[in-house]
């Protein structure tokens, strides 16, 4: 029998940011129970697969996953216990226990703060295949230990947890449960915590930040919270993901524009700009609000950076609709944005409609805005040239004209490109003024001054 303190666990995370917090809190609680993380799979007496279900291809990068871990137990590591949690577990647990019997167990997102206990099982090599999926009521708070990767200087502050929303296409409300906001002292402390860590950015998500507090009593705003949050000593910038164009109000704006920490950023997920297209997604926003939104932003803060995401080949998106959505990208000018194909998900409405759109024009569709998007992102780019810019150093360049790479406040961490920094020795972590002397389509090049 193998000792809790001699187990070796390996954890790969998939998905998105709020997966990734859910790992890191997996992490902790195992690592507090007595157990050794390891950063590589061959070293690992148990690898833990945290899974995505969001879309088609999300799942397929899971099974992809699972199946490899699958093959290498059969073939050559007879010793090695898997462990899928997360959203595909979540959704399809059940069912995948019987179609790959290497899984020695699946949990569901309601058991992320159970994960120590179910693993005791595993440590002695003694437990028969199981799949654990509860109720998605999971919500971790600031006593649940986070493991942070040793040099991180800015990491993700999960607000909530689940959805509410019932957009047509989402399958979230079923894996993630209904919508549940931490307490704001709780949060609070969880930065502060964050903060006595090194960590200098924090970025702000959850499935919609800006339904945050709706569910708690007094309904604390998300835009008090962040005030509070900005007068942290330590952090110096505080990011938004996971702005719902219909939940965005002009307090957030404005509490924005007046701190200095809080970046001038806006992840803005519009999914569409056609009415009847939003509507038949229950977007719960109209193409006018949306425009008065961005105005507003932008009105408010003439330098505001704004991310979006589109969604197109949903059912219905005729030429007409398409074209429609075209023009708005064309018009508005987004510094940043992501397209999805339209992916049929089993259990939600949109699935009945329909359709149709091949797979082939979706993914047409898809690369004319895309292209139409690089062109747009390169000319904003270029109007950054000669201008100053903090830039957050990360670490080292992977360019070997470019001594160190990071990002200004005008770039998430992921989706948002890259700045390369040439210059003097500086630790990662730091903060510097830069001056940018080149762009492309999506990365910044810059050069310290002072």
């Amino acid at each position: 029998m193998k000792l809790h303190n001699s187990t070796k666990v390996h954890i790969i995370s998939l998905g998105c940011s709020k997966n990734l917090v859910d790992s890191e809190v997996m992490g902790g609680l195992l690592s507090q129970s007595g157990r050794q993380l390891v950063s590589r799979r061959d070293l690992a007496d148990i690898v833990i697969v945290n899974t995505c279900a969001f879309i088609n291809p999300a799942k397929e990068e899971a099974l992809e996953e699972i199946l490899l871990l699958a093959r290498e137990k059969k073939e050559t590591n007879h010793s090695l216990r898997i462990v899928v949690a997360g959203c595909l577990a979540q959704r399809y647990g059940r069912q995948l226990l019987a179609e790959i019997p290497e899984v020695d167990l699946f949990v569901g997102t309601g058991e992320v703060g159970n994960i120590a206990q179910h693993l005791s099982s595993l440590d002695c090599g003694q437990a028969k295949p199981a799949a654990v999926i509860t109720k998605p009521d999971f919500l971790m708070t600031s006593q649940h230990p986070r493991v942070l990767s040793n040099t991180s200087v800015s990491t993700y502050l999960k607000i909530s947890d689940g959805c509410s929303n019932r957009c047509t296409y989402c399958v979230i409300p079923a894996i993630r449960g209904k919508a549940r906001s931490r307490r704001p002292d709780d949060i609070l402390q969880e930065a502060e915590m964050l903060a006595a860590r090194g960590i200098k950015e924090i970025i702000i998500t959850g499935q919609d930040t800006t339904a945050y507090g709706r569910d708690l009593k007094n309904h604390p705003q998300l835009h008090d919270l962040l005030t509070d949050m900005a007068k942290i000593r330590g952090i110096k910038w505080i990011r938004i993901l996971y702005a719902h164009p219909a939940h965005i109000t002009r307090e957030m704006i404005k509490s924005i524009a007046a701190n200095k920490k809080l970046c001038r950023y806006i992840d803005l997920p519009v999914q569409h700009i056609d009415n009847d297209i939003l509507k038949a997604m229950n977007r719960k926003v109209t193409s006018i609000r949306i425009k008065e939104v961005i105005a507003q932003a932008r009105d408010i803060m003439p330098d505001v950076a704004l991310r979006t995401s589109i969604i197109v080949g949903f059912p219905g998106e005729t030429r007409k609709r398409f074209d429609r959505l075209l023009d708005f990208i064309r018009e508005t000018k987004f510094d940043h944005l992501g397209v999805f194909p339209y992916s049929k998900e089993e259990g939600t409405k949109a699935a009945l409609l329909s359709t149709r759109i091949s797979g082939a024009e979706k993914e047409r569709r898809r690369d004319i805005i895309m292209n139409e998007q690089a062109a747009i992102s390169n000319k904003i780019n270029q109007g950054l040239v000669d201008s100053i810019q903090e830039v957050l150093i990360e670490g080292k360049s992977d360019r070997s004209d470019y001594t160190y790479a990071g990002r200004c406040r005008r770039q998430a961490p992921e989706i948002d490109g890259i700045t390369y920094v040439k210059g003097k020795q500086v630790k990662t972590g730091s903060i510097i003024q830069c001056r940018i002397i080149a762009a492309d389509d999506y990365d910044l090049f810059a050069r310290i001054i002072g």
